[in-house]
C-alpha cells in the first residue's frame, strides 16, 4: 500500500499547484491513497466550503486540519464531512471528526489529526492522551497528522506510540524538514512542508513580515502571491501495515534568475 502525504496547503498558488500536480504524481509514483493538510488553503488561514471542494475535486481522499480549523465560519456548514479531519484534542470538540477510517482495496485507513501542546495555545488537551479513542476500532494502517510547533513533541509522540501507528507526519511549520526515518515500523518526518508561495515567508508576503518584525506596523495576514513550492511525503506500508519506505518529495517553481 502506498500513500502520499501532502504538507499544508497555502492560498491560492499552493491550491492551485496541488491540482496542477496531484494527476501526475499519481502517474508518476501511483498512490493507493491521498491525505492533505488543508488548514491555510483559503486564503492562508482556515478552510472554506469552496476551497475544500476544489482541492478534493483534484484528487485528495482525507483532508486534515490544524490550529486555524475554525478560523473561517463557513467551516460549520461542512465540518461534519467524514473526509475532513480536524485536531481531536482542540475545541469546539463538538463539531466534525478527530479521526476517520477509510476503505482503500482490501484494507482500512485510520487517519488522525491531533494538534500539539508545546506552543500551540489552541490545542486544550493532552495530545498524548487524547489519541487514545483511534486505538479503538481495528484498522490495517493508522496515520497520524501531527500539526506542531516542536520537532521533539513530534518525535517523542511516535516513540510512545511507534508499535500502533504505522507514520506519524508532521505539519505546520511550512518548512520541509530532513530527518524522514522509519521508528519500529512506523514512518516519521517532523514536517512535510508547505505547498505555496515559494517566495514569502512561510506563505506570507515577504514586505508584509518585514515591516511587522522589523517595523513593528499591525499588517494584516496577506499571502503571497508568487509560484508555488510543492512538499509532501510518500509513504509505502507491507502487508502488515508497518512502514517499510518513507520518500520526501519537493518541487520547485522555476525562477528567473
Amino acid at each position: 500500500m502506498r500513500i502520499l502525504f501532502i504538507g499544508d496547503i497555502v492560498g491560492r498558488s499552493g491550491r492551485q499547484i496541488v491540482a496542477d500536480l496531484l494527476p501526475s504524481l499519481r502517474e508518476q509514483y501511483s498512490p493507493d491513497f491521498v491525505i492533505a493538510n488543508g488548514e491555510n488553503a483559503a486564503h492562508g488561514k482556515g478552510l472554506t466550503k469552496k476551497t475544500f471542494a476544489f482541492l478534493m475535486a483534484s484528487g485528495i481522499d482525507v483532508m486534515t486540519l490544524g490550529n486555524h480549523a475554525f478560523s473561517k465560519d463557513d467551516i460549520v456548514n461542512f465540518i461534519d464531512d467524514k473526509r475532513l479531519l480536524r485536531p481531536i484534542n482542540m475545541e469546539p470538540f463538538g463539531l466534525g471528526h478527530g479521526f476517520g477510517f477509510y476503505q482503500c482495496q482490501d484494507k482500512v485507513i485510520g487517519v488522525a489529526s491531533v494538534c500539539g501542546n508545546v506552543f500551540m495555545a489552541e490545542s486544550n488537551t493532552n495530545v498524548f492522551k487524547a489519541i487514545e479513542p483511534f486505538f479503538e476500532k481495528t484498522a490495517d494502517i493508522r496515520i497520524v497528522d501531527f500539526h506542531g510547533e516542536a520537532t521533539s513533541e513530534k518525535i517523542a509522540f511516535t516513540y510512545l506510540y511507534a508499535n500502533k501507528l504505522s507514520a506519524v507526519i508532521g505539519t505546520h511549520t511550512h518548512v520541509q524538514t530532513a530527518d524522514e526515518r522509519i521508528i519500529q515500523g512506523c514512518g516519521f518526518l517532523s514536517d512535510a512542508g508547505m505547498c505555496g508561495p515559494y517566495e514569502s515567508v512561510l506563505g506570507r508576503d515577504i514586505d508584509e513580515v518585514l515591516r511587522k518584525l522589523a517595523d513593528e506596523e499591525i499588517t494584516r495576514y496577506t499571502v503571497a502571491e508568487t509560484p508555488a513550492i510543492f512538499c509532501g511525503v510518500l509513504l509505502d506500508f507491507n502487508e502488515g501495515g508497518r512502514c517499510v519506505q518513507i520518500e520526501r518529495l519537493q518541487v520547485r517553481p522555476l525562477l528567473e534568475s
